[in-house]
């Protein structure tokens, strides 16, 4: 497929023109627009523009409102609420984290709940800017059903992510990482089929639970968690905090999360932040530190998300740019 260079940019005014021609608002399409740019400039492209078409369509169709306004709480002292009703994750954690910045300044730690939101795609996107507000990020979602139990073969939790991000000291992130506890994400099994190219053996289960390279059977089947067992604890972590906590939807009853039509997604999303400083003081930027240095000292080893680089254009599919400026025209 021929590719083509576009800025960074340009991404951002062509995913935010395309949100508002399709229903949404300036601002909550200017919000998701963010995601789409850091997205690409990250090269996560299943979170990107992939995901813009379906936005779209579903703005269309009711499946996510794009003109909700996110309502903040406080039910508890360090206990942020924003109920995104049922529009889009992006603008109600820009909502939320202006208040619980406020909160875990005088508390130390506080959780984040989005609740009754669409999909937030890249879980990383948000705890990022917890890391740059100076604070810890502890991120979770779940997602429809795509996992299933270790020895099993119906899918019961989805990729259910989790993401953390640390401050550097002097401003900015000092490391982060973002992961689905499924061993791939289900995109990459999708465009594996597309493509008709072998998936590798430990991604996914057929219809019977037996191992396939088969990305057909796979779909047909489900994805298995990162590490067997121990994956899947912390995708059944994940689906507590996401779906129980925040009063959000289980993995079971989420329709696929890119069909234009259905019930909302209904997701949630669950976060702690932390004070660095609020026990150890200065203590804990000494124990990034050598945690740092020890890394560094390992010629072709790195901290994830460490001292990243980010440009300011990106080489794409040129058939992906054109659709989005399709849906923008």
């Amino acid at each position: 497929m021929s590719k083509t260079t576009v800025s960074l940019d340009d991404i951002a005014t062509i995913s935010q023109q395309a949100l508002v021609r399709h229903g949404a608002t300036e601002w909550v399409a200017g919000e998701v627009a963010k995601a789409v740019r850091k997205a690409e400039a990250t090269g996560n492209l299943i979170c990107g523009l992939y995901y813009l078409e379906s936005y779209c369509k579903q703005l269309e169709t009711g499946r996510v409102k794009g003109t909700v306004e996110p309502v903040v709480s406080l039910p508890k002292s360090a206990t942020v609420k924003v109920d995104a009703g049922l529009g889009f994750a992006q603008p109600a954690f820009t909502k939320g984290l202006e208040k619980a910045i406020t909160v875990v300044k005088e508390t130390g730690t506080c959780s984040l709940s989005v609740c009754h939101a669409h999909t937030c795609t890249s879980l990383g996107f948000f705890t990022e800017q917890i890391a740059m507000q100076g604070m810890v990020g502890i991120g979770f979602t779940n997602a429809s059903a795509v996992v299933s139990p270790p020895g099993g073969n119906k899918a019961i939790i989805g990729t259910n992510p989790i993401a953390m991000a640390i401050p550097a000291q002097q401003g900015g992130v000092a490391f982060q990482f973002d992961q689905s506890t499924s061993a791939v994400a289900l995109g990459k099994i999708t465009m594996a089929n597309a493509a008709k190219e072998s998936i590798p053996l430990g991604w996914a289960v057929d219809a019977n639970g037996q191992p396939t390279t088969d990305p057909a059977e796979a779909l047909k089947g489900s994805l298995v968690s990162t590490g067997g067992y121990k994956g899947y604890g912390f995708g059944l972590m994940a689906e507590v905090l996401a779906a129980a906590i925040t009063g959000s939807v289980n993995s079971l009853d989420v329709k696929g999360l890119k069909v234009p039509e259905g019930e909302p997604h209904n997701l949630g999303q669950f976060y702690f932040l932390m004070d660095p400083e609020a026990v150890s003081g200065d203590v804990f930027w000494q124990r990034i530190a050598r945690l740092s240095d020890a890394v560094d000292e390992q010629e072709g080893a790195r901290l994830p998300g460490a001292k990243r680089q980010l440009p300011s254009e990106v080489s794409i599919d040129e058939e992906v740019w054109a659709l989005a400026k399709s849906l923008a025209a």
